[in-house]
């Protein structure tokens, strides 16, 4: 298949990019600074010579967006805003002006979409959207209005001979450096690892070959559309996933945190408090209706197999060293 992904060169850009390219298909992203083959060059706002690239193309898998790993600034929150709806808009421009269209459009978005809760799991049919919560910061009501935006963007695309899907996908655990697993492994590491606020908000994630492989079973399954949570089964609540990866490393004792502890780390790392305590309780209700099947359910071996894969890299890459 010929596949295009604009913002292909980020963190899970790279993680598809890398394995749909190993499975025989024809990969282009597209990036703001290309660098390699098969990178073009576009700006997420505005149409241009990548438009191209979309014409003729079988899906395309836009992953666009300002990284949610920074301060949650009014700033940064207006640029993780425009970024997604510019960039979703645009590319629904370009699927709309196509001759050729691909026939299938999947659209990133977050299950951080979903309310801030601890009482029942979100799936797609009953879950509870968020914003309305009390006595959460407001800033996560407007995280709640991007993805929002997000997804609304994509609905009203004119693009009747594309399918559509939104991925509202969980933290995507690879051991890529820079992601987000590398970030809870190097605290975990530290000792730092320990609940943060009691640990009791659930986290939600899902393995890096998890993730392509829904991608793959989305592709193939024609009858869906709309939004899809790309999420592991099993979400846990913080401080049993902290304690399942420390165990993966072999690291015995792990810090607690309280909030305003988890706010200092949060500055140092120069992130914020939302991807610590919001508690995302999200499961995947549309795939396993589908048939699809995970292979990483569990977060305890889906961790071992995350440290195994680190600890093979580097060794290979001590190995070659001169």
């Amino acid at each position: 298949m010929r596949i295009v992904i604009p913002g292909g060169t980020g963190q899970v850009g790279t993680v598809l990019n890398r394995a749909l390219t190993a499975a025989g298909h024809d990969v282009t992203a597209l990036t703001r600074r290309p660098t390699h083959d098969r990178e073009i060059a576009w700006d997420g706002e505005t149409l241009g010579d990548w438009a191209k690239a979309v014409d003729g193309s079988d899906v395309v898998i836009n992953l666009a967006g300002r990284s949610v790993s920074c301060r949650y600034t009014p700033a940064n929150l207006r640029a993780m805003m425009d970024s997604r709806v510019h960039s979703a808009r645009v590319v629904g421009e370009a699927i709309a002006g196509a001759a050729q269209p691909p026939r299938l459009w999947l659209q990133m978005s977050t299950a951080t979409v979903y309310a801030h809760r601890f009482d029942a799991p979100n799936d797609e049919a009953t879950g509870v959207i968020g914003g309305t919560e009390p006595g959460v910061p407001d800033y996560w009501a407007y995280s709640v209005e991007i993805a929002k935006a997000w997804e609304r963007a994509q609905e009203q695309a004119p693009t009747p001979a594309t399918r559509k899907v939104a991925l509202r996908t969980a933290m995507v655990m690879s051991p890529d450096r820079g992601g987000v697993f590398d970030v809870l492994l190097r605290l975990a590491r530290l000792g730092l690892g320990g609940p943060v606020a009691g640990g009791a908000q659930y986290v939600s994630w899902i393995h890096d070959q998890d993730f392509v492989r829904a991608v793959e079973f989305l592709t193939a399954r024609e009858d869906l559309t709309g939004p899809v949570n790309l999420a592991a089964p099993h979400p846990v609540p913080q401080r049993e996933f902290m304690r399942a990866l420390r165990a993966a490393w072999g690291v015995p004792v792990g810090l607690p945190a309280t909030r305003w502890m988890a706010e200092l780390g949060a500055f140092a790392l120069r992130s914020d408090t939302e991807l610590l305590l919001k508690s995302r309780r999200v499961v995947p209700g549309r795939l396993l209706d589908t048939g699809f099947t995970f292979d990483h359910e569990e977060w305890p071996k889906a961790a071992t197999d995350l440290v195994h894969r680190v600890r093979s890299t580097r060794n290979q890459g001590r190995q070659s060293a001169p």
